[in-house]
């Protein structure tokens, strides 16, 4: 089925590339739901913006190959298509966001990328207007216009363009978000299920189940739902509920509009993992992707609610999501490791082999670095050369640390560095606190 819009202009204004913050994505202080029937968002109030890290993509730096345009690369041993949206004032030294947006069944990338009968207005769902020239966008083409993902080969045609892209422009890896309407939904699924540690965030939009599979599926991610309520809305729920699971909110019935009502209620669930939220955004409606509130059953992107509440979930404004991450050392080329993968209090850390084991993800949450649901500690009053530990959080100073524009990371109490014993570079070397030098073995990369 092809799916088109209503075409209504309206404009935004450019922000210029001097005025643009490189993004900071803060934890979730939501105490309790909030509901806002009929208006743009569901918020929850968040903590201060941390000292983040960020690990440049090999395109940082470099002069690009790549242009806006339709693009082919060799996936799975097929000629596999996306068109890209570079911003026209792209800075190589500036990270990007990354955004996928999925065609739904009988669509085209071309559909995604041009907006359709809206526009430009509603280019790439709505979100490269309101980006104003911070994003790269890809609107990829799926194999007989749906996205079956048979063998896992549209998740590997992702990782493939990912690969591509990164390597000649510049994009915040802690910044990749996927979203799209119907079977482009479904595949946004099958990413927060296959792909949760390289997604930040996903929307899914009037998916009808897993059509493109779920391979893994037990991972956090940020997760917003969008379902009419007339269109299979039990399938949106159980979606949904995958993730409300999977990041530990606390259950409950989000209430959704009357049929009549021609209106939604967007619901950001209370008692989820910092940094893992869960919006659901019920509408009166069937199966759009751009219904509007006080319409009954219209369909337009340019006027529709649904574009301003992804990009903002999206970008922090209403439900703001710090990723997981490793934190690699320059000179060993080894991971920040919980020995043994312990969650004993004490437990201390050492080097490791990266890899992809819960005892190498960290989390922020304001200036505690958090792993294994304990924080990253050293004891009250450390001296150079004390082993660093994991312990329960308690919010001391002594589990604060900041993380420094040279790489390195000091913690708030001591003022000492992150610092791998005697410069080693092997598995299972100790890390200690030592007195600030900037030595490549005091310097951490986000990975």
């Amino acid at each position: 089925m092809t799916h088109t819009l209503t075409t209504t202009q309206n404009g935004s204004t450019p922000v210029s590339k001097d005025n643009r913050l490189h993004r900071v994505w803060t934890s979730i202080g939501a105490a309790a739901v909030l509901l806002l029937a009929g208006t743009d968002v569901a918020r929850a109030e968040p903590a201060p913006p941390p000292d983040t890290v960020t690990t440049a993509t090999a395109g940082c730096g470099k002069a690009p190959t790549l242009r806006s345009g339709t693009h082919t690369i060799q996936s799975g041993g097929k000629s596999r298509s996306f068109i890209l949206s570079v911003p026209d004032n792209y800075d190589n030294t500036y990270q990007h966001r990354l955004v996928f947006g999925f065609h739904w069944w009988g669509g085209t990338m071309n559909d995604v990328a041009s907006g359709g009968t809206d526009g430009d207005v509603y280019a790439h769902y709505g979100l490269r207007r309101l980006a104003n020239n911070t994003a790269i966008f890809v609107a990829p083409q799926g194999i007989g216009n749906g996205w079956a993902n048979s063998g896992g080969e549209d998740v590997t045609f992702v990782d493939d363009m990912m690969r591509r892209i990164e390597d000649d422009l510049c994009v915040d890896p802690a910044q990749r978000f996927a979203l799209g309407f119907s079977y482009g939904g479904a595949m946004s699924y099958a990413l927060a299920c296959a792909r949760a540690t390289s997604f930040r965030a996903v929307a899914v939009i009037g998916a009808p189940r897993e059509l493109s599979g779920c391979s893994g599926g037990t991972q956090p991610i940020a997760y917003m739902g969008i379902h009419g309520i007339s269109d299979n809305i039990t399938s949106g729920r159980a979606l949904r509920d995958r993730f409300v699971r999977n990041n530990g909110c606390t259950a409950q019935n989000p209430p959704e509009p009357a049929a009549g009502s021609a209106t939604h209620i967007s619901t950001a669930y209370a008692g989820c993992r910092s940094g893992y939220p869960v919006v659901w955004a019920p509408f009166d409606g069937g199966h759009q992707q751009g219904p509007v509130d006080g319409c009954a059953g219209c369909e337009s992107g340019a006027r529709s609610w649904v574009k301003s509440e992804v990009w903002k979930f999206f970008t922090g404004e209403q439900a703001p999501v710090p990723t997981t991450f490793r934190l690699r050392g320059e000179a060993s080329g080894r991971c920040l490791d919980v020995n043994g993968a312990n969650s004993a209090n004490g437990t201390p850390m050492i080097v490791w082999d990266c890899n992809t084991g819960a005892n190498q993800l960290f989390s922020q949450n304001g200036k505690a670095l958090q792993v294994l649901g304990k924080c990253l500690d050293v004891p009250a009053n450390a001296a150079a050369g004390t082993r660093v530990r994991i312990w329960d959080c308690q919010g001391g100073a002594n589990q604060q640390w900041n993380l420094n524009g040279n790489g390195t990371i000091s913690n708030a109490q001591s003022g000492l560095c992150l610092d791998v014993t005697g410069a080693g570079t092997a598995n299972g070397t100790a890390v200690v606190v030592w007195t600030c030098h900037a030595g490549g073995n005091q310097r951490w990369t986000r990975a």
